[in-house]
């Protein structure tokens, strides 16, 4: 393991992570959730920018809100990586080796993802780079599967395990 990676998983060993990162977590988490429901509406943007038209109220404030709920993303993201590197997190659960390592793959993927895909888009949209715009749209699915993922597992914690997993994350307590 990386020294960067064994950052990520050193660090207090408390029942929740701080609040700072908890909030982060779920405005990240929204912010996301934005991109996948309305992301489609760049390409209009861009497409309208292309014809040498003028976009309507509309179609300019969604690809702009596309662009800066991006830029927001990749901000809060490298936030919440310095806190989680200065504060580490709490122990990870008792899990089987494979569960353990599915965790670890997914957290890793999580924090790639959460840079790459804004990275992508703004070397796209800003720097014209074709390929970084393809890399952008195909990260897409990778992120709704891993966010159901991420969501079946804190279900299998929550219902299966019946542990205490999920209230490590929670807005208002144990």
């Amino acid at each position: 393991m990386s020294h960067f990676s064994s950052r990520l998983h050193t660090g207090r060993t408390s029942a929740s992570y701080s609040r700072a990162q908890i909030l982060l977590h779920w405005l990240i988490a929204a912010l996301v959730v934005f991109q996948l429901i309305f992301g489609e509406s760049i390409q209009d943007y861009g497409h309208v920018l292309r014809d040498g038209q003028v976009p309507d109220g509309l179609v300019w404030l969604m690809g702009n809100l596309h662009i800066w709920v991006g830029v927001a993303v990749l901000a809060l993201t490298l936030l919440r990586l310095s806190l989680r590197v200065r504060l580490g997190a709490p122990q990870p659960p008792a899990l089987a080796r494979h569960l353990r390592l599915t965790m670890h793959a997914t957290y890793v993927a999580f924090y790639v993802l959460l840079v790459a895909v804004p990275v992508t888009g703004l070397l796209a949209w800003y720097g014209g780079i074709h390929l970084a715009g393809e890399v952008h749209e195909t990260l897409k699915p990778v992120f709704i599967v891993l966010i159901g993922l991420h969501v079946a597992a804190a279900l299998y914690h929550r219902f299966v395990l019946k542990d205490d997993v999920m209230s490590r994350m929670s807005l208002f307590g144990r």
